[in-house]
């Protein structure tokens, strides 16, 4: 299991156009992910909008999920945020990711974003394993 970042915004679509996440997995059940905060990711206030911080956490726990589930594909249920700090243009989040179950059918994990070591986002959420038919 290599330990280096890698590209996940692979394809064109919205995390892509968005700036793409950098994911890497840390074991079995610990997964991270980082960002770069460019201009297009603040509000009005010039902090980084809630709603890409959202956009963020959804990319990178799902694509957690995806890969504890064995690469099944996962979808999200559900997806509880708490913003508690702020972050600015240059910079760079990380999001670090805890399986704290998997079922057959569902993963369940919780989420950290943090800015220069400080908490800013954390998120509890429930993903669907999709069951891909032969």
């Amino acid at each position: 299991m290599s330990n280096k970042f890698e590209q996940i915004s692979l394809k064109p679509g919205f995390m892509k156009h968005n700036g793409g996440v950098l994911f890497r997995n840390v074991s079995e059940n610990e997964y991270e992910f980082k960002s770069t905060i460019n201009d297009n990711h603040l509000n009005a206030a010039g902090i980084t909008h809630g709603g890409y911080l959202s956009a963020l956490i959804d990319a990178g726990a799902g694509t957690a999920a995806h890969r504890s589930a064995e690469n099944a594909p996962c979808v999200t249920i559900s997806l509880d945020l708490k913003f508690i700090g702020a972050s600015k243009i240059g910079d760079e989040i990380f999001g670090n990711v805890k399986i704290l179950k998997k079922t057959k059918t569902l993963v369940f994990l919780f989420c950290e974003l943090k800015c220069k070591n400080k908490i800013i986002t954390s998120a509890s959420g429930v993903w669907k394993i999709l069951k891909v038919k032969p």
